[in-house]
């Protein structure tokens, strides 16, 4: 059984895809973008297998 770990991460527009890029580089897998209805920049969830699992 694979177990998992996650992050939020804040996406700045003006830098969002390498923001992604890095964590991706890094194993992570984004899985949504959340906005906040009163505006404000939306946070990525991101998850990513346990090393062992």
């Amino acid at each position: 059984m694979t177990r998992w770990e996650y992050a939020t991460v804040p996406l700045l527009v003006h830098s969002m895809k390498q923001i992604l890029d890095t964590w991706g580089q890094d194993g992570w897998e984004l899985v949504t973008v959340w906005s906040p209805p009163e505006g404000g920049n939306p946070v990525g969830f991101l998850k990513r297998p346990v090393e062992g699992s």
